[in-house]
């Protein structure tokens, strides 16, 4: 197992897109005989649109996205509703449905996702987000892997929001400045009250290159002060 999870932190380590992301976290769950997985974060507001990184059917994710099931997801609303991970699935979780949730899961059966493990990532940060592992049935290898890593899971859930939050699915827009994720990362920690040392110290890097990108961030977006820069990200951050 300790080899699995720190092929897996080098393989984010060592990532730089979705794709590289994808691979990944399919490699981790193949090697712990889960065959499928999704990675979604819901929208800021309502109007959006979810992000999905998922070893799914495409057939299925896009037109999960499409329909944006996120609304109505009963996985969905109960991870919105509880932090701690669960798993669901015929006779498990709420007894009472809408025809509209059941149809849904009966669509993702057809595919062969009809039990699953799913993460909730309650992130102050950012998005709320999930990761899901699932199967066609609730057999002993997916349950015995499921009771025996949940935890190493839920480590593995939260290392890769992480990543393909700074990556790949982060809105990088500042008053309608794009900020690169690393200027955005430091801009996001100073809003936080922490200073260019402090900054360094969270990200491992040097306290000269985290007031590099403090100053990059400022310059982008105009302003001649950090509490400036702040304020920018707070009114593009309802």
């Amino acid at each position: 197992m300790h080899r699995i999870f720190q092929t897996f932190i080098d393989s984010l380590t060592e990532s730089s897109d979705e794709p590289t992301l994808r691979l990944a976290i399919e490699a981790a769950s193949s090697a712990l005989d889960l065959s499928c997985f999704a990675y979604l974060v819901l929208p800021r507001a309502s109007a959006g649109g979810a992000r999905l990184i998922s070893n799914y059917p495409t057939q299925w994710t896009t037109h999960y996205l499409q329909c944006h099931y996120e609304r109505f997801d009963p996985v969905i609303a109960q991870a919105l509703g509880d932090p701690e991970p669960f798993e669901w699935g015929p006779g498990m979780g709420p007894s009472t449905l809408s025809r509209q949730q059941l149809d849904l899961l009966d669509n993702a059966a057809f595919f062969g996702i009809r039990y699953g493990f799913t993460i909730p990532i309650h992130d102050g940060r950012g998005p709320i987000a999930a990761v899901t592992y699932a199967s066609q049935d609730r057999g002993p290898v997916f349950q015995h892997c499921i009771e025996r890593n949940g935890r190493v899971l839920q480590l593995m859930a939260l290392y890769f929001h992480a990543h393909a939050r700074r990556k790949v699915v982060t809105d990088r827009m500042v008053g309608g400045i794009a900020l690169s994720p690393r200027e955005l990362e430091c801009l996001e920690w100073a809003a936080r009250g922490k200073s260019a040392w402090d900054i360094g110290q969270i990200l491992g890097i040097t306290r000269r290159t985290a007031a590099f990108h403090l100053d990059n961030a400022k310059a982008k977006l105009g302003v001649h002060s950090i509490c400036q820069a702040v304020v920018l990200l707070a009114a593009a951050r309802p």
